[in-house]
């Protein structure tokens, strides 16, 4: 009766929330969990095939995506956050937008993003058959303090491993996390993915870990990343266990959701995942093909139409993300808007990144445009107009003229891409189609 209870409420939220254009995505589950907390631990235990968590600094969101897509392609039924939200409450938002009444979602395995410290907190609510760690980079320092805190939340988080803990072999501070799950006593495998000597070779300031292993993943001992050119990407797999000791190893082609070794990074992280949970039921060229046909996440590498204009967007929330996006852009593009910070952000991060990469910037926008602006200047990148207001700064960049080749590129920070999304009524594509299931009456 408490679970329908806090259900109904969550859902009243929901409701007034969207009458009144907000998206709602962690406050109606907040107050699902206030008046049912035993709501979320119960639906994270009812999964047939068990719990995918996947946490870690930067990429979560892209991974989860992919993943939930691997297995859905091969027949699972799959309950994901697909909205990012990857608190308590912005799962629980995802149960009331996929459960029944009483909160029962009928699914046979869920794939949760998790948010390190987050994950870590509610750890005695779950047990989780494959948890994946992505990375640890400098981010949110007010709430993380150092890499060595985030070391301790993402260990609890794979100690609530029971099959395996797949995570990234270049990253040296997630060998100590595979130290302690290797040593302990839940009896979880390790698996790893990579990137090649070759693909780290090609990237001037690494790919942004706190710690980065000075040796690279052999292709027999996980999924490597072998090259990147541009979207296009070549992912290696060992042969699969039992094939024999003459089998060749698996080299997929794959086309990625956005241009950056990152998002191949994400690719690997997720096909290792893919390959532990479906174990003989992997199909590595049906994994290549859905990853090859997968949208981005909203704000990582898509392309949106603004009055009548196609936007790339690209979203920057520290440090490393901030790096290997403009890297990948290349210095050529004709019109690129910067879109930093709201008013009480700290801007002292921006100065860890080398932004030459960029080659220019037409206009700087924002509450904290003034803070980027010098940074660029100190780097030697021309800059145009500089305005504080950052709508009035979109604004003037949508009437500059298109460029000659390509299209017009935003990079901006997670507030003042929520802002503008906001302001032109953007929403994801995960969002669009819930609201077409809604309209249609499906569940």
């Amino acid at each position: 009766m408490r679970d329908a209870i806090g259900v109904a409420a969550g859902r009243v939220v929901q409701w007034l929330l969207r009458v009144r254009g907000g998206k709602g995505s962690g406050a109606p589950g907040l107050v699902t969990n206030r008046i049912a907390p035993g709501l979320l631990p119960r639906v994270l235990d009812s999964f047939p095939q068990g719990l995918v968590v996947v946490s870690g600094t930067a990429g979560k969101s892209t991974t989860t995506k992919m993943v939930a897509a691997l297995l859905s392609d091969h027949g699972l039924r799959v309950f994901t956050n697909s909205s990012t939200a990857n608190l308590p409450q912005g799962i629980t938002s995802a149960v009331l937008d996929e459960g029944d009444w009483r909160g029962r979602v009928t699914a046979d395995i869920a794939v949760l993003e998790m948010d390190e410290a987050f994950g870590a907190k509610i750890a005695q609510m779950y047990r989780a058959r494959v948890v994946t760690l992505t990375n640890i980079n400098l981010d949110d320092i007010a709430r993380f303090e150092s890499y060595e805190r985030v070391i301790r939340l993402l260990t609890t988080v794979a100690e609530r491993s029971t099959q395996a803990v797949v995570l990234n072999a270049d990253d040296a501070s997630l060998s100590r996390v595979a130290a302690a799950v290797e040593t302990g006593a839940t009896g979880a495998a390790v698996r790893r993915f990579g990137v090649s000597a070759e693909v780290m070779h090609d990237q001037p300031y690494g790919l942004g870990y706190v710690r980065t292993e000075p040796t690279r993943l052999s292709r027999a001992e996980g999924t490597v990343v072998a090259s990147v050119q541009g979207r296009d990407a070549v992912i290696t797999q060992p042969a699969a266990q039992g094939a024999g000791p003459d089998a060749a190893e698996v080299s997929l082609d794959v086309t990625l959701p956005a241009r950056g070794v990152h998002f191949a990074v994400d690719a690997a992280a997720a096909l290792e995942t893919a390959r532990e949970v479906l174990g003989a039921d992997y199909d590595a060229a049906r994994a290549a093909q859905t990853l090859s046909t997968l949208e981005p996440v909203f704000g990582r590498g898509e392309t949106v139409e603004i009055q009548g204009q196609r936007i790339e967007c690209l979203l920057v929330q520290n440090t490393a993300s901030f790096q290997l996006n403009i890297d990948a852009m290349g210095s050529a593009r004709e019109r690129v808007f910067l879109g930093v910070c709201d008013a009480e952000e700290d801007t002292s991060w921006l100065w860890t990144v080398h932004t030459e990469s960029l080659g220019h910037v037409d206009i700087v926008g924002g509450p904290k445009a003034d803070a980027m602006a010098n940074r660029l200047a100190y780097d030697g990148v021309p800059f145009g107009q500089v305005d504080t207001d950052l709508i009035r700064a979109f604004e003037a960049f949508l009437a500059l003229p298109p460029p000659a080749e390509g299209i017009k590129t935003v990079v901006f920070t997670s507030r003042s891409m929520r802002k503008i999304r906001g302001h032109y009524g953007l929403t994801s594509a995960e969002v669009r189609a819930k609201g077409a299931r809604r309209k249609a009456g499906a569940p």
